[in-house]
């Protein structure tokens, strides 16, 4: 299993699945980062929280804590 935690900057890749529940899964699936969805990951802050993703054609800063629910291939 890869969580979108470990793609390094400049990387695309597709989402597998949501892992846990509650308000910040839901609040993932309203940003747009929903199963087999491209996520194009831009760069990621020098302390390497937030990261800044491309999603259907935006950008998103997204923190560490949040990535990690996220399993891509």
């Amino acid at each position: 299993m890869r969580t979108l935690k470990e793609v390094k900057p400049g990387e695309t890749v597709r989402v597998v699945k949501l892992h846990g529940a509650g308000p910040v899964r839901k609040r993932i699936m309203d940003m747009g980062i929903t199963r087999d969805t491209e996520i194009f990951v831009r760069k990621a802050a020098p302390l390497g929280d937030p990261v800044e993703v491309q999603v259907r054609g935006y950008e998103l800063s997204l923190r560490k804590a949040d990535i990690d629910i996220i399993e891509v291939q």
